[in-house]
């Protein structure tokens, strides 16, 4: 349990001799007042006599409330109508809310005194907090509750108790995350809610995503040297229910495997995340092919492809001079399924170029890139500004998902599920009270999204993601193999036969392997779409997707 201690100590500038009272007085005290009430820090110093105001600049000034203010987790202060104590002194009633103690009432006592014919408050330290005699010093003394308990969208616990465990085992671990130190970027907004500086928080999975609703409210004793000011029982929180399916999401680790990598599984229609793992959220990699999902949109909407049109069955394309090469050097083309089925970089780098990079991007931005996913902690995935891309080659990289393209798991979950929803990009949502469904956005027509989704649907049945198959089930998706360095073939020169005897041979740790997917496609209501990614684990075909299809069954039989 972490308890914090934080201190303020109030001490007098010197004897002031004081009025006799009358109107101007009592002006002098109201507008100092009021201007506590606004923050205005300015105008109150505006009212202090001059000896104050040499020995308290106006950053000083402002620091002796700010104080105050951070002792106590202040957040507002309303003061009363001053009444008259006698030889110059005058009460102010001020009721100040906290986020620690709720609201604290006490009473200023402001002397006035006369200066240059003027009322001037004689201010002191000790005005910087109501009850806080002079010399006293403002101590908080902060203390946190145990920790609520997390729980999947069954009840079933996530993470409970002190040493946050659960009868899931490694599975729940992988999606509830871990506690720590208060990060930097969160100290400021903790202590103002009262954390103790000790406090262990969530800084990663749904430990994070729920980090202040787990935390309960902090309690303590706020004083004014020995004398008690305000108090209050730490509060626990309310145990949290999340979308997380059990069955999911430990098929979701399973399928991991241990392996470097990120999954995530989404309810397309209510935007609610079945499953996540490894670095799902987090894991920013180029998405490789699966990025011609965007490519083939892209083009169908602006024109640049139909469905019926062919292209050449060849080995590579030349961009710029430079040969962008399918991959393994193996020749495809022929329709536009077919070459979207076979995944090949001759077809869709020239496709993007013909797109252009302004609207590859604006597309591309459409499915979600280039902005927040709304889920905490998780990464943007992201592609460069149409002007910042540069030539033809670097246009045509990005649109088969290389080049500076960057993506999450969860990224391409929600491209997947976009084009389930017959092209309507749903909002995502760790929080099962969050909404009934999910608002959307449309990215592309539903003409155009039917369409990519018989290109997907191609990919399943007879390209390169047969291993993804379910029977009796429409499966759609698209592999991803994407370069973490070249594979490219190197070729010899006429003149130099030997050109390439130096050129180290690739292998499976030089690309990623990447499946987006979703069941059942064809009705527009898809149950499940799932985010597969692993780290230097060869083709997509190979590994991702049959990894994926276990994820995909039991977001289709277990979902909830």
């Amino acid at each position: 349990m972490a308890i914090g201690v934080v201190v303020v100590v109030a001490l007098g500038i010197g004897v002031i001799c004081a009025t006799t009272g009358g109107p101007s007085e009592k002006d002098a005290v109201t507008t100092f007042a009021r201007a506590w009430d606004r923050g205005d820090y300015a105008a109150m110093r505006d009212q202090v006599t001059g000896a104050v105001q040499d020995r308290y600049d106006a950053r000083a000034f402002q620091a002796a409330y700010a104080a105050a203010a951070d002792t106590a987790t202040l957040t507002t202060v309303r003061t009363g109508a001053p009444s008259n104590a006698g030889d110059g002194v005058w009460r102010v009633p001020v009721t100040v809310q906290t986020k620690a103690f709720g609201p604290v009432h006490g009473t200023l006592r402001v002397k006035v005194v006369k200066q240059d014919g003027k009322a001037r408050v004689a201010w002191t330290p000790n005005l910087v907090f109501p009850g806080l005699g002079e010399g006293e010093t403002l101590k908080r003394t902060t203390e946190m509750p145990a920790r609520a308990d997390l729980l999947a969208r069954d009840g079933t616990p996530l993470a409970q108790g002190p040493d946050r465990t659960s009868p899931l085992g490694a599975a729940a671990q992988a999606i509830s995350g871990a506690l720590g130190p208060i990060p930097e970027d969160r100290k400021e907004r903790y202590a103002q809610l009262g954390y103790p500086a000790d406090t262990q928080v969530g800084i990663s999975g749904l430990e994070r995503a729920f980090d202040e609703r787990l935390a309960g409210t902090p309690g303590g004793e706020l004083r004014a040297g020995a004398r008690l000011l305000a108090q209050r029982a730490p509060r626990k929180g309310k145990a949290v229910r999340t979308t997380i399916a059990p069955s999911v999401q430990q098929a979701a680790v399973t399928a991991l495997a241990g392996r470097l990598g990120g999954v995530v599984a989404l309810r397309p229609k209510t935007g609610e995340i079945l499953a996540a793992a490894g670095i799902g959220f987090s894991g920013l990699q180029p998405p490789g092919s699966t990025f011609k999902i965007i490519t083939a949109t892209s083009a169908l909407e602006n024109g640049v492809a139909k469905i019926t049109d062919t292209f050449p069955v060849q080995t590579s394309a030349t961009l710029e001079g430079v040969e962008l090469q399918n991959a393994n050097g193996e020749s495809c083309g022929g329709t536009l399924a077919n070459a979207f089925a076979q995944s090949c970089n001759s077809v869709f780098g020239p496709l993007g170029a013909k797109v252009g990079a302004a609207k590859l991007v604006a597309t591309a931005e459409r499915f979600g890139f280039n902005a927040p996913t709304g889920i905490t902690g998780a990464a943007t995935s992201s592609i460069p500004a149409a002007d910042e891309i540069g030539d033809d080659l670097a246009v045509g990289s990005s649109a088969i998902g290389q080049g500076r393209v960057q993506a999450t798991a969860l990224q391409m979950a929600i491209v997947a599920a976009t084009i389930g929803l017959r092209g309507q990009r749903p909002d995502v949502t760790l929080d099962p009270n969050r909404w009934k469904v999910a608002p959307k956005h449309r990215a592309t027509s539903v003409k155009v999204a039917k369409t990519v989704e018989k290109l997907m649907l191609g990919v399943v049945r007879y390209g390169t993601g047969t291993a993804a198959a379910i029977p009796d089930v429409k499966v759609a998706g698209k592999t991803g193999t994407a370069e973490l360095k070249s594979t490219q073939t190197c070729k010899p020169t006429p003149d130099d036969p030997e050109s390439c005897a130096d050129q180290a041979q690739s292998d499976e740790t030089d690309t990623d392997a990447w499946f987006a997917t979703y069941a059942p496609a064809g009705s527009g209501t898809p149950r499940v779409a799932v985010g597969f990614m692993l780290v230097g684990a060869g083709a997509g075909g190979d590994t991702a997707a049959p990894a994926a299809r276990e994820v995909l069954l039991a977001g289709l039989k277990n979902g909830g």
